[in-house]
Order: C-alpha cells, then sequence, then structure tokens
C-alpha cells in the first residue's frame, strides 16, 4: 500500500530529464515549499513534502531541503508509514554534503546518513539501526535523491528540448551507485486546482518487478515555466496504481505560468 520511499524518490527525480544550457537565474530560493496529494487507486493515502532552508553544515552555507511522506486517514488505518528525507548541498554547485534517510513503513525501518566528500569520490554510509560504517566509492557529479531535483533545476534549462530526447543521471542512494534514465514525451497542458498548466511529459525508466509493473510504468508531468516544479505522477504498480499530484505551494522564485480560458 505504502509506496512512500519510491514516491519520495520520484519527487526528487521529476524534473531530471532538461536540455544541457545552463540558466541565467536560479529556479528556487529558500522558504520554497511543495505539498502533494497521492491516490492508492481510489484512496487518498498520503501526503508527502519538501521544503528548502538555509543552513550551516561544518561551517559551511548550504541548502537544506527536508522531504516528509506520511500516510493519513483510511489508508493510516491498515499501512502507517513515516519517512524523513533531507539533504545539505552547495549553493553554488548544487553537490550534496550530506543525506539523511529515516523510514517506518509499517514496522520497517532505516535510518542512514551519508556524507559526501567528493574530492575522494568516496561516500561515508552510516546505517544508525545496525550500528555500522562503510566507506564506498562514487561517481563523478554524483547527486543523491533529494538534490538531484534541485540541481537540475537551477542548472539546465528546456529551449532546445526535442521529443524523444533523453538523459543519464549519475545517482547514490543507500549503499549504491545507479544511473537515471528519463525521456522526453512532449508537452501537454494539465488541469489543476490551481488552473490549466503548460508542463513538459516525461517517462522515467524504473526497474521492473517488486514495485513497478514494467520499466516504463512511470509518467509525469513538470510546470514549463522557470520554476520547472512537479505538477503530477502516474505509476502502474505491481498491484494497482498510484497518482499524485502538487496540491499546495509558497515560496517559488519566479510566477506560476497558469492559463486563463
Amino acid at each position: 500500500m505504502s509506496k512512500m520511499k519510491h514516491i519520495l524518490t520520484i519527487f526528487c527525480l521529476l524534473t531530471c530529464f532538461l536540455s544541457q544550457a545552463q540558466k541565467k537565474d536560479a529556479a528556487f530560493e529558500t522558504g520554497e515549499w511543495f505539498k502533494f496529494r497521492i491516490h492508492y487507486g481510489f484512496i487518498n493515502a498520503s501526503y508527502a513534502t519538501l521544503e528548502v532552508k538555509d543552513d550551516y553544515l561544518n561551517g559551511k552555507s548550504v541548502y537544506h531541503v527536508v522531504g516528509k511522506g506520511k500516510t493519513t486517514g483510511f489508508a493510516s488505518i491498515f499501512f502507517k508509514v513515516d519517512d524523513n528525507y533531507e539533504s545539505y548541498f552547495d549553493k553554488n554547485s548544487g553537490k550534496p554534503y550530506k543525506f539523511i534517510r529515516q523510514i517506518d513503513e509499517g514496522g520497517h525501518t532505516k535510518d542512514i546518513e551519508i556524507d559526501f566528500n567528493h574530492e575522494k569520490e568516496k561516500a561515508l554510509v552510516n546505517n544508525k539501526k545496525h550500528k555500522t560504517k562503510e566507506e564506498i566509492n562514487i561517481e563523478k557529479n554524483v547527486q543523491d535523491m533529494v538534490s538531484a531535483f534541485y540541481y537540475l533545476r537551477n542548472n539546465y534549462d528546456v529551449s532546445s528540448i526535442k521529443e524523444g530526447d533523453e538523459v543519464v543521471l549519475n545517482m547514490f542512494f543507500d549503499k549504491e551507485n545507479f544511473k537515471f534514465k528519463l525521456k522526453f514525451l512532449g508537452r501537454e497542458t494539465m488541469r489543476t486546482k490551481f488552473g490549466k498548466v503548460p508542463c513538459l511529459k516525461f517517462r522515467p525508466y524504473v526497474q521492473a518487478g517488486r514495485v513497478f509493473k514494467e520499466s516504463e510504468s512511470l509518467t509525469l508531468w513538470v510546470s514549463d515555466d522557470e520554476n520547472k516544479i512537479p505538477i503530477r505522477i502516474k505509476a502502474k504498480l505491481v498491484v494497482g496504481s498510484l497518482k499524485a499530484d502538487l496540491d499546495a505551494f509558497k515560496g517559488l522564485k519566479h510566477p506560476f505560468k497558469i492559463l486563463v480560458d
């Protein structure tokens, strides 16, 4: 029922496919906040939020993004979820310095902290639940699942994007390096609670099996404006289907592009 960790992963990758032209202005700033309503079939299963804060890490001013997910209402009766994801990343380069994953999903728990050393291309994985530490090699320009969302929003635009274009991003999650691939499907205007929103439509490739029905089970929409914010995601799961919609927001740096009928 709860696919929260996968949903948060997806939200943090919603804008991963962007063309290779540098942006002149930042896409976000401190104070930006999103809330998403997640439906599993006909059930309003949970909410997820993402918030950008200012913080200091090892004496350095950084962005601190906190992502939370929690089941609500009827869904929480038979499967409780309480997840917390955090990333500390550089305000200029976007490189992640620390990633935190604390989850409780129906009694399945994890408490992991990852410290990145980009000069040595190492990640120190601290599993607090099992009281173990392990140093693992990482790829160049690697991102964690939260920092990737903000890094790509801030560094790439879609001025020359073409249908069928693809991008591959280096990611590190828990103890694993992997390549995340996303394909651009075109532009589409979506009806939302805020009005009609011009969007970019994407197809991320995921691993079929335990969670997703097939490798092309996901479809997502991102606002086609300077904010590049996630608007909607649909997923075909092994059991059932899922839809998540942007439900509330504040602190956007740029005007939210909404069409007037």
